[in-house]
C-alpha cells in the first residue's frame, strides 16, 4: 500500500543512474508519529500530522486542544493552516497530509475545503472518524490511503487513554 517516491543520483554505474528509495509513506508517517509523541508528552491526545509537497515537509503539528483551550486545535487543522501560510494559498492541491489517526468529520471538512490531494492515515477511529460517513466527506479528487504504521499509532493512543483512566 505504501507508495514509493524516488531520488535519482549519478554514480559510476554504466547506466549512469542509481535508484535509491528515500521518501516513502512509512518515512513520512514516522515524522507524523514524532508529532504524536510530542502531544503525548504534553498531555494532549497523541495525534500528529504533517503536510508534504514535492517530497518536502512543509508543515507539521500535533494536537494542542488543551494548550490552546481550543476544541478545534487538532493536528490536521493546525497543519493545514501552517501549510497554507507556507504556500501562500488556501488550496493544497499538490499536497499529501499524513496523520496518525483517522481525521474526525471537522478535520475531513477542512481537508475537503483545502482540496488536499491525498490523505494518508494510520489508525482508524471507529467512534469519531469521518469514514463513518464515507469518503464522500473529502473532496472528490482526494485520494485516500490508510493503515500505514497502524499498530504503532493505535498503541500510543491506547497507552495514553489507559494512563488517563488510571490517573482519575
Amino acid at each position: 500500500m505504501s507508495k514509493k517516491l524516488y531520488l535519482w543520483y549519478r554514480n559510476y554505474d554504466p547506466s549512469g543512474l542509481l535508484m535509491i528509495e528515500v521518501y516513502t509513506d512509512d518515512y513520512f508517517m514516522k515524522k507524523a508519529f514524532e508529532e504524536a509523541q510530542l502531544a503525548y508528552d504534553e498531555g494532549e491526545v497523541p495525534v500528529g500530522a504533517i503536510v508534504v509537497c514535492d517530497n518536502r515537509i512543509i508543515a507539521k503539528a500535533h494536537n494542542q486542544v488543551e494548550r490552546l483551550n481550543d476544541t478545534t486545535a487538532h493536528a490536521e487543522i493546525l497543519s493545514i493552516t501552517a501549510a497554507s501560510n507556507y504556500l501562500g494559498s488556501k488550496y493544497l492541491e499538490e499536497c499529501t497530509i499524513f496523520v496518525t489517526l483517522e481525521p474526525c468529520v471537522m478535520c475531513a471538512g477542512a481537508l475537503k475545503w483545502a482540496r488536499v490531494a491525498r490523505v494518508v492515515y494510520a489508525a482508524s477511529d471507529d467512534k469519531g472518524g469521518f469514514m463513518r460517513y464515507g469518503k464522500e466527506v473529502l473532496h472528490p479528487d482526494t485520494k485516500l490511503e490508510f493503515g500505514v504504521m497502524h499498530d504503532e499509532c493505535a498503541q500510543i493512543l491506547k497507552d495514553f487513554f489507559k494512563e488517563r483512566r488510571r490517573s482519575l
